[in-house]
């Protein structure tokens, strides 16, 4: 009775195990678990031979081949400073950049005069002659639309080629870019875009904003700019080149509104106004860099235009600024009329007609 019941538990058992889980014998666990033990030895053996496999290839590398790749990565930045500096232009190419703008012979001529006299005084050194004090800082006088930042950035990139200059990068900045609107803050604004332009030349276009004409009524906090730039100018003297720019008669009451100002600026650049032929020259380029053509009746009427724009131009007239506006409204005519064409054809895309100017000149 007793075997029945014993059968019938183990039997019990058996059912409640689920399929492969049951061992019949503690020696067929032992079994499993030497197995299992084995397993982890071959694996901790294949690992140690793998290392080895891993030492065995590296150390084989051959050195040249081993420091090509552990320095690929740190090399990419100088490929990469390399490449800036071929894509730098020489003295001549940026002459002849100077050369390619219209009009402005005698900005041209000075600062051709200005490069050589940089040389000269370089050539004094070199010998070890002395050379008297000088400052580069420049006034450039003018109604906008003159090419007064186009030459700024020109002359910046000279100065880089012949060696005045460390870096030759332009950083333009208004009255807005200086100033602050609370008590301290000026002069830590100041001092930031000063610390951006050093190594080049910083391009404060109305300029004459920093010292309004107040009658010295009133807290300006533009004279708190004035005295942070003179005083980061004298510190960076060998590395800093400012031009102050914008309206001829503002400008010169801004130079002599501080004594400061007057000793460091001594170099007067005055942007002529373009005449008509001029005008019609920047408008021509305009058109043919955007592959507009012109009718021979368009010709004919924007040369008049721009002789009476010309003729009855304003105290500020605003040259190169004026074609711009026109060109564009061109654009926007010529636009509208091809946009109503059937089956545009290259010509319709490109030719522009007398129509457009006129409608253009009306806007």
């Amino acid at each position: 009775m007793d075997d029945i019941n014993k059968k019938s538990k183990e039997e019990l058992l058996r059912d409640m195990k689920p399929p492969g889980a049951y061992l019949d014998s503690l020696s067929g666990f032992t079994d499993i678990i030497g197995t299992i033990k084995q397993a982890e030895n071959a694996a901790k053996e294949l690992l140690i031979e793998t290392a080895e496999i891993k030492k065995d290839t590296k150390s084989s590398t051959p050195p040249e081949e081993s420091k090509t790749l552990e320095t690929q990565t740190n090399d990419a930045p100088e490929k990469e400073e390399t490449q800036e500096k071929t894509q730098e232009k020489t003295q001549e190419e940026l002459l002849e950049t100077l050369d390619a703008l219209v009009g402005l012979e005698k900005i041209k001529q000075s600062v051709k005069s200005l490069i050589n006299f940089v040389k000269v005084r370089n050539l004094r050194k070199e010998n070890e002659l002395p050379n008297p004090p000088v400052t580069l800082h420049m006034v450039f006088a003018g109604n906008p639309g003159t090419g007064k930042t186009t030459v700024a950035r020109i002359l910046s990139e000279l100065y880089k080629a012949i060696g005045v200059l460390s870096k030759g990068q332009l950083v333009e900045v208004d009255r807005s870019g200086l100033v602050a609107g609370f008590v301290g803050q000026t002069a830590i604004k100041t001092s930031e875009v000063v610390t951006s332009a050093l190594g080049g030349i910083l391009f404060i276009d109305e300029a004459y904003a920093l010292a309004p004409d107040t009658g010295g009524a009133g807290n300006d906090f533009g004279r708190e700019s004035i005295e942070t730039l003179l005083k980061l100018m004298e510190d960076n003297r060998d590395d800093l080149i400012v031009i102050v720019a914008g309206y001829s008669e503002p400008m010169e009451r801004f130079i002599t509104s501080n004594p400061g100002l007057e000793s460091r600026f001594n170099r007067y650049f005055y942007f002529e106004d373009y005449n008509s032929e001029e005008l019609y020259e920047i408008f021509d380029i305009m058109c043919k860099k955007s592959e507009y053509i012109l009718t021979d009746e368009a010709k004919d009427y924007a040369r008049e235009y721009f002789i009476e724009l010309y003729e009855d131009r304003e105290e500020n007239f605003g040259n190169a600024r004026h074609v711009r506006n026109f060109f564009e409204n061109i654009v926007t005519v010529h636009s509208d009329r091809v946009s109503k064409l059937e089956g545009h054809t290259r010509d319709d895309l490109t030719m522009v007609i007398l129509e457009d100017l006129e409608k253009a000149a009306e806007m």
